[in-house]
C-alpha cells in the first residue's frame, strides 16, 4: 500500500485540508471531524485502493483502512496542519440546533451515570423513611441526605468539567470558576442588599447551586477569555499569567452578565413545561413512551437531561423523562422477552430472554438493536404498549422525585409527596406497559429466522467439497473469558458487516486479554484498547476492546506487552476496568478478527456460548 498516495487522495476527497477540524486514528480506522461533511466524496473514497469502508457515525466520518491505518493517518497529519481549523470551529455549517443538542449531549452524556446514582440514593433514603427504618430527624438520615444530595447541590462542578472538555477548554480552571458561585464569601453577598463590583457594576445574587444553564455558559465564556489570555500571555509567565486571566475576567463576566442570563433561560423553560404539566400535563409521557427509542437510537434522549435537571431545582420533582421513559423501558423490554421466549431459534431465544430482562432493568440498547430493531414488528409492538402506559402516566400525573435508570427497580424514585398514591400509579403504568406490549407483540407476531439463516459463516460445501474435505484447520482459541456473540451483532457496522475481516465477538467477564496462541504483537495502540497479534501459523488477528474506546484516550487500560515483542500462549497482552469503560457510557464488546481472512478458504467461528478453545477456525 502507497500511504503516501492514499493520505493525499483522502485528503482532496474528504473536501481537503480545509475542512478537517482534526483527524486521529484507532486500530483499523480514520476518525476525521470534518467542518462540513456535504463536501466529502463518499463513494470515490469507497473506491480508493486500501479503503475498506466509510461510517459517519456520533459526529465522525470515519473511514476504514485496517491495520495500516497509522501510517496513512500520520501521512495525512504531514499534509495539513488541522489545529486552526478545529479552534475556529464550524458549528454553524453543521446547523445550529444539530449544534446546540450535540453540544447538550456531549456535556450531559458523561454526568448520567452519577445523576442516576445519586437518584437511586435518593430514593432508597425516600423507603427507609417510607419503613420507618430511619427518622428524618436523625444523624444518619442527614449523612444518607448528604450522599444523595451531594451532586446536586454542586452540580456546577459536574458541568463545569464536562461544559470545558466539550467547549475545548481547561477543565480545572472552569471548576474554580464553579466554585466562585457557590463559595461563602459570594453567597453570603445574597443578603437582598444590592451588590456592586468596585461599587459601580451591579451584581444580580442568585442561588447557584443546582443550577444547569449558568454555568454552561460561563464555560463558554471562558473559551474564548482563556484563548485570548494563552495568546497575550509571555511564556515565562503564561503558567500563572493566563490562568489568572481568564479566571478574573470570566468571573467578572460571569457574576454580572452570563450568570444572571443563563438563570433567566433556566426559568424560562421551568415556566414553559410548568404550563405544559398545568395544562397538557399527559402530552409529554405519550410522545416520550412512544418514541423514546428513536430517542435513544439518535442519542436525543440526553438532550432533555438538563431540562430535567431544572426541574428538581425548581419544582422538587421531574416529569420529563421517568414517567414516558418507564413505560417505553417497561414495553422495550417486554417485548423482547416474548420473542424469545416464542422463537424458535436458538440465539435469538437466548438473545431475547438476556436483553429483555435488562430492558425491564432500565437497561434497553440490547433488546433495541438485538431484538427488535431487528425483527421490526417487536418495535411495533413496543411503542403500541409505550403509548398505552405513557397515556396513563400522562393522565395520573406520575412524577419521579430524582433521576435514575427508568426500570422495575426504579419505582423508590416515585415515592415522595403525600401518600403513596404516586409510586402505585407508577405501577400501574409498569402493568399497562407489560401487558399491552406483551398482547401486542402476541398479536402482530414477527418472522422468526431459521437456524440455518443465521449459520452465514460456514463454508459452502455444495460448490467447492473437495477442498471444504481437504482443508488444513488452524484453531484459535479466544484471548477474554466470557459470553460469546456473533459478530454480525455487534453495535458497529465496520465489524458486524465483516469490512475489517470475519471472527467473532466476547463480551468480557474480566477484564484481561491474553494471547490466544504463541504470537509476535505486531501492532499495538498507545491507547491500549486494541492489538493486532500474528500467530506462528501466520494468522493475524485483530482484538479491539469495546467499541469505540478509541475515545477514552487510554483510560481504564493497562498494557503489558510491546511491539515486536513475542509472545506465548496465555500471557496477559492488556488489563482494563470493564466497570469502568462501561460508567463512561462505552460497550465493552470486543470483536476478535483475523484480518487477513482473504488469505484463507474460509473462517467460522462459535455464535454463541462461553468463549474457551477453538473459538475461531480457519480453513486454510
Amino acid at each position: 500500500m502507497n500511504h503516501k498516495k492514499l493520505a493525499a487522495d483522502i485528503l482532496q476527497l474528504v473536501g481537503g485540508d480545509k475542512n478537517i477540524a482534526s483527524v486521529t486514528n484507532c486500530m483499523t480506522r480514520l476518525r476525521f471531524h470534518l467542518n462540513d461533511v456535504k463536501k466529502a466524496d463518499v463513494e470515490a473514497i469507497k473506491k480508493l485502493k486500501g479503503v475498506q469502508g466509510v461510517v459517519t457515525k456520533n459526529g465522525q466520518f470515519q473511514i476504514v483502512i485496517g491495520t495500516d491505518v497509522g501510517n496513512v493517518c500520520e501521512e495525512i497529519q504531514t499534509l495539513g496542519d488541522f489545529e486552526e481549523n478545529a479552534a475556529a470551529g464550524n458549528e454553524e455549517k453543521k446547523g445550529i440546533i444539530a449544534s446546540f443538542f450535540g453540544t447538550l449531549t456531549a456535556i450531559f452524556q458523561p454526568v448520567i451515570p452519577a445523576l442516576a446514582g445519586s437518584g437511586m440514593i435518593k430514593a432508597l433514603l425516600a423507603l427507609m423513611v417510607a419503613f420507618k427504618l430511619v427518622d428524618n430527624a436523625s444523624q444518619t438520615y442527614q449523612i444518607f441526605s448528604a450522599f444523595g444530595d451531594a451532586l446536586f447541590y454542586f452540580l456546577p462542578f459536574i458541568l463545569a468539567f464536562s461544559a470545558a472538555k466539550r467547549f475545548k477548554c481547561n477543565p480545572y480552571v472552569a471548576a474554580v470558576l464553579a466554585g466562585v458561585l457557590l463559595h461563602p464569601s459570594f453567597t453570603g453577598l445574597n443578603t437582598g442588599d444590592a451588590v456592586k463590583l468596585f461599587e459601580i457594576i451591579p451584581v444580580t445574587m442568585i442561588s447557584y447551586s443546582g443550577s444547569v444553564v449558568p454555568i454552561l455558559l460561563i464555560v463558554w465564556v471562558q473559551s474564548y477569555i482563556e484563548r485570548f489570555a494563552n495568546k497575550i500571555s509571555p511564556k515565562p509567565v503564561k503558567i500563572f499569567l493566563a490562568p489568572m486571566i481568564t479566571v478574573i475576567g470570566t468571573g467578572i463576566v460571569g457574576i454580572v452578565i452570563a450568570g444572571p442570563l443563563g438563570n433567566l433561560v433556566g426559568q424560562v423553560i421551568a415556566v414553559g413545561f410548568n404550563w405544559l404539566n398545568e395544562y397538557a400535563g399527559w402530552v409529554i409521557p405519550v410522545l416520550m413512551g412512544t418514541f423514546c427509542p428513536f430517542f435513544i437510537m439518535t442519542g436525543m434522549h440526553y438532550c432533555f437531561a438538563p431540562i430535567q435537571t431544572i426541574q428538581y431545582a425548581t419544582l422538587g420533582y421531574g416529569t420529563i423523562l421517568g414517567p414516558g421513559m418507564l413505560a417505553s423501558n417497561i414495553a422495550q423490554g417486554t417485548a423482547a422477552l416474548v420473542a424469545g421466549f416464542r422463537s424458535k431459534n436458538k440465539e435469538l431465544k437466548q438473545l431475547g430472554i438476556s436483553s429483555g430482562v435488562t430492558g425491564l432493568m432500565g437497561i434497553t440498547e440490547p433488546a433495541l438493536y438485538g431484538v427488535n430493531l431487528r425483527l421490526k414488528k417487536p418495535l411495533y409492538a413496543s411503542m403500541i404498549g409505550g403509548f398505552a402506559a405513557g397515556l396513563y402516566a400522562g393522565i395520573t400525573g406520575i412524577h419521579t422525585f430524582s433521576s435514575t435508570t427508568a426500570g422495575i427497580f426504579a419505582l423508590p424514585v416515585y415515592i415522595g409527596g403525600d401518600g403513596f398514591n404516586n409510586v402505585i400509579n407508577a405501577g400501574v403504568t409498569i402493568v399497562i406497559s407489560i401487558v399491552v406490549t406483551a398482547a401486542a407483540t402476541l398479536i402482530i407476531g414477527f418472522e422468526d429466522p431459521k437456524e440455518e439463516e443465521e449459520r452465514e459463516d460456514l463454508p459452502d460445501r455444495s460448490i467447492e467439497p473437495e477442498r471444504s474435505d481437504k482443508a488444513v484447520k488452524i484453531s484459535i482459541d479466544s484471548p477474554l473469558t466470557g459470553n460469546i456473540i456473533p459478530l454480525k451483532e455487534v453495535k458497529d457496522e465496520v465489524f458486524s458487516s465483516g469490512i475489517v475481516g470475519k471472527g467473532a465477538a466476547v463480551v468480557p467477564e474480566k477484564g484481561e486479554v491474553a494471547a490466544p496462541e504463541d504470537c509476535v504483537v505486531e501492532s499495538i495502540f498507545d491507547t491500549g484498547h486494541a492489538i493486532g497479534l500474528k500467530t506462528m501459523d501466520g494468522v493475524e488477528l485483530l482484538i479491539h476492546v469495546g467499541l469505540d474506546t478509541v475515545e477514552l484516550k487510554g483510560k481504564y487500560f493497562e498494557v503489558h506487552v510491546k511491539q515486536g515483542e513475542k509472545a506465548a500462549r496465555g500471557q496477559l497482552l492488556i488489563s482494563f476496568d470493564i466497570q469502568g469503560i462501561k460508567e463512561a457510557g462505552y460497550d465493552v464488546t470486543t470483536p476478535i478478527v483475523v484480518a487477513n481472512t482473504p488469505d484463507y478458504l474460509d473462517v467460522l467461528a462459535k455464535k454463541v456460548g462461553k468463549a474457551g478453545e477453538d473459538l475461531i477456525t480457519i480453513l486454510k
